[in-house]
């Protein structure tokens, strides 16, 4: 008799541990990706993992586009960087509560997220959501871009992020799907 409920208990706590992971898993959880993009490179990476995550996705759009012309651009991302601003934003996405995992993605603009993506993560109260981060970059890899996100949503949990050049974005779909493999998905 005592063996039969040892047994039985510990069927149903190796049960309740199971469920408990699986509540956990990435699969469980409900997800969306945001990204700002200029040039395009940063909405490929956006595009790959939502196609394979089957996720949803939103594109931050700062009410002020910045200019066409890529030396216009870099003055005055540099001047808003410097001065700490936070451009404001068109629209945020919807029921953006609902979501657990934030894939936050944005260019590297002077070794730093573009300010649109530093107005979404202090704005948009992202305390307890888990972030998997990505950025696009010319020649200047990942530079803070990571750190700075952090230092945005101090309250989150990131999972490790990925950073490609933009000129291979439009080839870096395995290198996505690896990416996203490491972390879960």
């Amino acid at each position: 008799m005592k063996k039969s409920i040892f047994l039985f208990a510990m069927i149903a706590t190796f049960f309740l541990i199971f469920l408990a992971h699986a509540q956990q898993t990435p699969e469980a959880k409900k997800v969306l990706v945001v990204y700002y993009s200029y040039s395009d490179n940063t909405q490929e990476i956006a595009k790959y993992i939502q196609d394979a995550v089957k996720c949803d996705i939103f594109e931050i759009t700062p009410v002020e586009s910045y200019p066409e012309e890529y030396q216009e651009c870099v003055q005055r991302a540099r001047k808003e960087i410097e001065a700490g601003v936070k451009p404001a934003l068109k629209a945020k996405p919807e029921k953006l509560a609902e979501y657990d995992v934030i894939f936050v993605g944005s260019p590297n603009w002077c070794s730093t997220i573009a300010p649109p993506v530093a107005t979404f993560l202090s704005e948009n109260g992202l305390e307890g959501k888990t972030i998997a981060p990505f950025v696009t970059h010319g020649t200047g890899g990942k530079a803070n871009c990571f750190t700075d996100m952090k230092k945005l949503a101090p309250k989150s949990a990131f999972l490790k992020e990925f950073a490609v050049a933009g000129k291979e974005a439009k080839e870096a779909k395995a290198d996505v799907e690896a990416w996203l493999k490491e972390i879960g998905f």
